[in-house]
């Protein structure tokens, strides 16, 4: 007899994205009058066309392929050397950060890497969580089997969870005890929140004092406009001896059906095996991309370079200030209401406290059924989520200011 892995059997029925996706598809149905009314600011998925550097490239690399003297098969499984050089470069080296080309590994996207990268690591590790939490955090170590059941409030047993409240502006605080895992995403999905340089450096000496690792998401850092912000953990004395950083193309470039993201593993990096021997860990993900991936494909490393090149830089300023301006009109929208607002000036994700005695998903259905708009309710992030609620910048012009037209009619 075949054995499952049991540990899928402790995941709640559905992944929040698709269960939205049911529900609304459900209510298209059942009013087919209203269903091309719907916007969705649910997932963060991007709307505008590719910058025309990265379409130039892919069509020279599709072209490429067509002749002998330039075609490509199999790549390296850890990426092209030229374009881990020119992330080097131009991700880390141009803002005064210190990462080589040989510690940045490429793949197919942050939120893959973010569910592999605990392949590397063994059993009995304390792990921690923001809450509210980008589900995936939870959910893969629910599936590797580092947790426990869920309990009645959406929490697993084993799990450290770090609150993220109004209080300490969405920023999680140190833990009290030790854990050997961290997971931290900044700009933060889903609250917009940002960490501050004082934030990230209590964070680090935290990690180096406990002999922790950070799993840092820094898939939203092309929002941070603010200088004072740091735009990697790798800006932080000490972070490379204690941290690894995830970054995607999917928000800087639109490339969220493209696929295209990378993992930056300092070499001074390492844990400890079962007999307290020190293992550098880039070595393990190394082995582990070697083994289980063939590598992102030749065309969309093209296109990834070209988003570095002089008009790929100034072509996702541009995608980015739209994103951007469109976080500043919802914001000020839900304000104009009375609506509690955090997040929207370095992310692209407005977080919004629910009217007092209206659950998140009971906004969700207000959003959906009267003004015909999609939001995510806070309570899919966690229970810490529950009261708010998130909207998505990721849309046209148009769409968003239709849907401040309509926030405003709503709460007229």
């Amino acid at each position: 007899m075949a054995r499952i892995n049991e540990h899928f059997l402790k995941l709640q029925a559905g992944y929040l994205f698709p269960e939205i996706g049911r529900r609304v598809q459900a209510f298209a149905a059942e009013h087919p009058d209203k269903a091309g009314q719907i916007i969705r600011c649910g997932i963060g998925d991007v709307t505008e066309p590719l910058p025309s550097a990265a379409i130039e490239a892919m069509h020279k690399a599709v072209d490429d392929l067509a002749t002998h003297e330039n075609f490509h098969g199999y790549g390296p499984e850890q990426g092209y050397a030229w374009l881990r050089e020119t992330i080097a470069q131009n991700a880390y080296a141009a803002h005064g950060i210190r990462v080589s080309a040989d510690e940045i590994f490429i793949s197919d996207g942050a939120k893959c890497d973010m569910g592999n990268i605990l392949d590397i690591f063994g059993p009995d590790n304390s792990i921690a969580v923001p809450d509210p939490v980008y589900p995936v955090y939870v959910d893969t170590n629910v599936m590797n089997g580092n947790t426990g059941n869920i309990q009645e409030d959406g929490t697993y047993e084993g799990l450290v969870y770090l609150p993220c409240t109004p209080e300490n502006n969405f920023v999680p605080d140190i833990p009290k005890e030790k854990v050997d895992l961290i997971y931290l995403c900044f700009p933060n999905n889903p609250t917009g929140a940002v960490a501050r340089r004082n934030d990230l450096i209590k964070w680090v000496e935290y990690a180096l004092a406990n002999d922790a690792i950070i799993l840092y998401d820094g898939a939203y850092e092309a929002f941070i406009t603010d200088p004072l912000i740091p735009r990697s953990i790798f800006d932080i004395p000490g972070a490379r001896r204690c941290a690894i950083e995830f970054r995607s193309f999917s928000k800087q470039g639109g490339f969220t059906g493209v696929r295209c993201g990378y993992v930056v593993i300092p070499q001074e990096l390492t844990g400890k095996d079962g007999q307290g021997n020190r293992v550098p860990v880039s070595q393990l993900w190394a082995r582990r991309h070697s083994t289980k991936f063939n590598g992102a494909s030749y065309i969309v490393q093209r296109g990834a370079a070209a988003l570095f090149t002089e008009q790929g830089l100034l072509e996702t300023h541009t995608l980015i200030s739209h994103y951007l301006g469109n976080a500043s009109l919802l914001a000020s929208a839900c304000r104009q209401v009375g609506l509690r607002v955090w997040g929207g000036e370095n992310a692209p994700y407005i977080w919004v406290e629910c009217p007092k005695g209206t659950s998140s998903w009971e906004m969700f259905d207000k959003m959906l059924k009267e003004a015909l708009v999609v939001i995510t309710p806070g309570a899919g992030f966690g229970s810490m989520g529950e009261g708010f609620f998130r909207i998505s910048a990721f849309n046209t012009r148009d769409n968003v200011n239709e849907v401040c037209r309509r926030i405003h009619k709503l709460f007229a």
